[in-house]
């Protein structure tokens, strides 16, 4: 039989990055994924005639461009389109555009206040700072406090520096910052309801947290850390889907002499004295392999594919207390043509912007408490694009697709399975309140495909349909992600590795989880390392 180098069970866009850096390193890899596609949760699909839906994730920034530059992606087809800015609707059938052009953000919010135009740049420049304090570590290994190996004591010498270079009233501002909701910091520059829930959403999306819950703050931080095109905290559309951001990684893989099997779903990952040997697959096939490298989350790697006694019993409770929770839910849907939205301007540009339906904070905190309550919200908060303006390559000429990501939405209700008609509710909720800002957006549904937290485990095995793998609190961040002692993608067991979203720096279609994996795979090896290193920040 033979036996690979390494095994990577999952062809998430995670995993495909870490079996193509290992691929790239002369070494002889498989990667094994349980559905008859590959993308996880991102990927594209034809789940209506000729629409093409981005059925999990929808939108592309935080994918790191040093691994867009390594991967080649761009020779794999790979095209991002930046779109730019957000509107937020108002009941009293206002609104407020959020745009990138300094000049135009400026005036729009004086419309509202002039105390908070004035503040915007402070709060940018504040942002901002944060942003390049994390952004350096992205791609790197986050160091262990508690080791005093060399690298390690290296790598907490270079944060301390950075963090010393602040001086002393912006390390306070940073420690608060940490630890802080998304709503109190932003009470610290702006004073109009409508601008602080326009700019609370990245606080809260793919969260089972609310605006007022504390560390917040960082979720923001986490959604803003993105580019496209050089330009921090923009946004785009992955040209024919999120999919094509998996199948381009595939594409650079496969280039490398990796092997891609689909179907191949994980049963057990098998562990002889210690060390992991291999896996077992659904269908009684073994396949061999020197290392496996588990794409997976971490509750699902080790709670449901492994033995319990194949791991210290600390190690295994650690990971049964690591907070994954289903918190969101989508709506994809095929629309007859283009909907109208009276509020905007004729021709604005807002139409290419993502679009919010919530203009306070109270209501965005009332729509988590539905959540808690084991509901769906009813008033939900819900960030929908049309990917097809921008690029018309996903439905027929004329038509068009919608994405609608929702919060809140809970992985089972009142702790069972959703029931097709709290589904079909749950999808319900979501039309009308976009209806009520668009009077022909329900007459223009031709197909629409709702998914909660429950769709999404049963479909990709993301323990709760939680899209981050796990909450992105400080308990879980860092030398925290997933446990304490194992943060640097290894694990308890010899020869088996981590490289999904539930480590370091966690979710998002960022890909570096998966090259910071490789990296320290290659390193255990000897081998020469093809992972790259961060850019940097001017």
């Amino acid at each position: 039989m033979k036996t690979y180098d390494a095994i990577v069970v999952g062809a998430g866009h995670n995993g495909l990055t870490t079996a193509a850096f290992l691929a790239k390193a002369g070494l002889d890899v498989v990667c094994v994924e349980k559905n008859d596609y590959i993308g996880g949760a991102a990927v594209s699909r034809n789940l209506h005639e000729d629409w093409i839906y981005s059925n999990c994730s929808y939108v592309c920034s935080l994918l790191r461009p040093e691994i867009f530059q390594a991967l080649e992606l761009h020779r794999h087809g790979l095209q991002i389109t930046p779109f730019g800015g957000s509107v937020q609707f108002m009941e009293n059938g206002d609104y407020f555009g959020a745009y990138h052009d300094p000049e135009v953000a400026y005036r729009e919010m004086a419309r509202f206040s002039r105390h908070d135009a004035d503040m915007y740049k402070t709060y940018r420049a504040d942002t901002m700072r944060q942003c390049r304090f994390i952004r350096d570590f992205l791609l790197s290994t986050a160091p262990d406090p508690t080791s005093f190996r060399p690298r390690d004591i290296r790598e907490l010498l270079h944060i301390g520096g950075k963090f010393w270079e602040m001086g002393e009233d912006r390390m306070y501002e940073t420690i608060r910052f940490w630890t802080m909701s998304v709503a109190d910091y932003l009470d610290q520059y702006f004073e109009t309801d409508v601008i602080k829930a326009a700019k609370s959403g990245s606080g809260i999306i793919g969260t089972a947290l609310g605006v007022h819950s504390p560390g917040t703050a960082y979720v923001l931080l986490h959604h803003y850390m993105g580019e496209v095109d050089g330009n921090v905290g923009s946004w785009g559309f992955a040209r024919g889907g999120m999919g094509s951001v998996s199948k381009a990684i595939a594409g650079d893989f496969q280039a490398a002499g990796g092997e891609l099997r689909t179907e191949a779903g994980v049963d057990t990952i098998i562990v002889k004295d210690g060390k992991a040997q291999g896996v077992a697959l659904e269908n009684g096939e073994e396949i061999q392999g020197r290392l496996v490298v588990s794409a997976m989350d971490v509750k699902r790697t080790f709670l449901q594919c492994m033995d319990r006694s194949d791991v210290p019993e600390a190690f295994y409770r650690r990971v049964e207390n690591f907070k994954i929770r289903g918190s969101s839910g989508k709506l994809n849907i095929a629309l007859d043509g283009l909907p109208t939205f009276p509020a905007l301007p004729e021709g604005s540009s807002l139409m290419h912007s993502d679009m919010h339906f919530i203009d306070t904070m109270e209501r965005m905190e009332r729509a988590y408490d539905d959540w808690k309550a084991g509901t769906w919200s009813k008033d939900p908060y819900v960030d929908m694009v049309i990917p097809t303006l921008n690029d018309p390559t996903m439905a027929p000429p004329g038509k068009h697709f919608m994405s609608v990501f929702v919060q809140y939405c809970p992985h089972q209700i009142d702790g069972r399975r959703w029931t097709a008609e709290e589904k079909e509710a749950f999808g319900q909720t979501v039309i009308d309140q976009i209806g009520n800002y668009s009077p022909d957006f329900k007459k223009l549904i031709v197909h629409m495909e709702v998914r909660t937290p429950q769709d999404i485990e049963d479909e990709i095995g993301i323990t709760e349909g939680n899209i981050f793998h796990g909450e992105l609190t400080m308990d879980q961040l860092l030398f925290n992600r997933p446990v304490p002692g194992f943060a640097q993608y290894r694990t308890p067991v010899q020869a088996l590795y981590m490289c999904g979203s539930s480590t370091h720096p966690g979710g998002g279609v960022m890909a570096a989880p998966g090259a910071n994996a490789a990296r320290e795979i290659l390193a255990d090896l000897k081998r020469p390392n093809t992972v790259p290193e961060n850019f940097g920040d001017d």
